[in-house]
């Protein structure tokens, strides 16, 4: 397996799939979007790469994880494979798509309720609440822990540490602005989280057992997920995710205007 042959695979086939059932049915152009579908996309890729750029650079850079040199084209820019980039940029589409399906199969969005404060609210908006604050407590202190084990410099938790690091910040932005909002689209926003967790991981160990790419094990855990898969590729996945399906909810919602 190539990296390239990984990326049409897993991500590209499904990701036209997606799209052609989706332009075939065309249910979802009926639906009340806060911001336009197709510039949501390429919002999202866009400040995946952007953001992801620097980190994944510094992770090869620094040999927390290496590529083989003969399953990729051989154009990089930076440290980086130029698969890489396009792995920025394929996850989000991928992640928006299936949210998009979901959304089709009915009313994507509530009409908006406008209250004032001193309104009552129901028990919805009031767990909405809840979690928005539960979620940034627990968030923040994940993250604090992470750069507290950077700091020690304790090499076995290098990896794990700089994705809590790198990725914990968005969440935790995302989650101030709208947790109550996602609480409302909690069932798509888990399953979807799920779903590509699962799927990607288990690719991902496919692609680990070809050794397209390694994962540096001085500077890991040494937890493999059914004897392959270090647990902090899962951890990425999820994170990564997270941010996808965070990001697309809140972009798509009218409450967020």
């Amino acid at each position: 397996m190539t990296y390239l042959g990984f990326l049409f695979g897993f991500l590209v086939i499904p990701i036209i799939s997606l799209l052609v059932w989706l332009l075939w049915s065309s249910r979802w152009r009926f639906f009340s979007f806060a911001f336009p579908i197709g510039y949501s996309f390429l919002l999202l890729a866009t400040l995946a790469t952007l953001y992801t750029t620097p980190w994944d650079n510094y992770l090869v850079a620094t040999r927390v994880w290496w590529y083989d040199p003969a399953l990729v084209l051989g154009l990089t820019i930076g440290w980086v494979p130029v698969e890489e980039y396009l792995f920025f940029i394929l996850q989000p589409v991928l992640g928006g798509l299936i949210l998009l399906y979901l959304f089709s199969r009915k009313r994507a969005f509530s009409p908006v309720q406008p209250h004032t404060e001193d309104q009552a609210r129901n028990p919805e908006e009031l767990s909405g609440v809840r979690f928005r604050r539960w979620s940034l407590v627990i968030a923040f202190a994940i993250w604090v822990a992470s750069l507290a084990t950077l700091i020690l410099g304790e090499p076995a938790t290098t990896y794990l540490s700089l994705e809590l690091a790198w990725a914990l910040p968005v969440i935790i932005m995302q989650l101030a602005f709208g947790g109550d909002i996602l609480w409302q689209q909690r069932r798509k926003v888990i399953f979807v989280i799920l779903l590509l967790t699962v799927y990607l991981s288990a690719a991902d160990a496919l692609a680990i057992q070809s050794g397209v790419w390694t994962i540096n094990p001085t500077k890991s855990l040494g937890i493999l997920l059914g004897g392959v898969l270090p647990v902090e590729e899962f951890v990425f996945f999820l994170l990564t995710n997270i941010m996808v399906a965070f990001g697309f909810v809140l972009i798509w919602t009218p409450q967020s205007l």
